[in-house]
């Protein structure tokens, strides 16, 4: 899949995710290449266009241990149930060193789950997932 691909299936998700959840479930949404020890952002839709990528190493938070021993295949995802302020909620393999990270930068994710409609929010998340698991992500720089 493509970098454009990928962005109208995660805009889709995105819209689907908030119709279900009957508000923003995630404001923030960036694709990431961590690939060769670098962060790059490759597309990023958010209240914190010029912050984001200064923050990231704080603001990756509980996510942290689980993105870097980089274990997952793609398709695969993580939530951060206790994450607060701007820590980043959840990620997903895109493809090999590419990820996409969804946030809330208003609520944790132990508030978003609290909310009776996250469970239909989630079906858009997992099929965005099992797309990505059957098309990844290939990107050169």
């Amino acid at each position: 899949m493509t970098l454009e691909e990928i962005s109208i299936l995660l805009k889709k998700c995105a819209d689907q995710m908030n119709a279900r959840y009957k508000k923003v479930v995630f404001d923030e949404w960036a694709i990431l290449s961590l690939a060769d020890k670098k962060s790059r952002i490759l597309g990023y839709a958010g209240p914190r266009n010029d912050d984001f990528l200064k923050n990231f190493a704080n603001d990756l938070g509980p996510l942290r241990s689980v993105l870097l021993k980089d274990e997952l295949g793609v398709g695969d995802f993580e939530f951060a149930r206790h994450a607060t302020g701007t820590q980043f909620e959840a990620f997903m393999v895109l493809g090999d060193g590419l990820y996409l990270i969804c946030n809330n930068t208003a609520n944790s994710m132990d508030g978003i789950a609290k909310d009776p409609h996250w469970l239909e929010a989630q079906v858009p998340f997992v099929e965005l997932s099992d797309n990505v698991r059957s098309n990844p992500l290939v990107y050169s720089f």
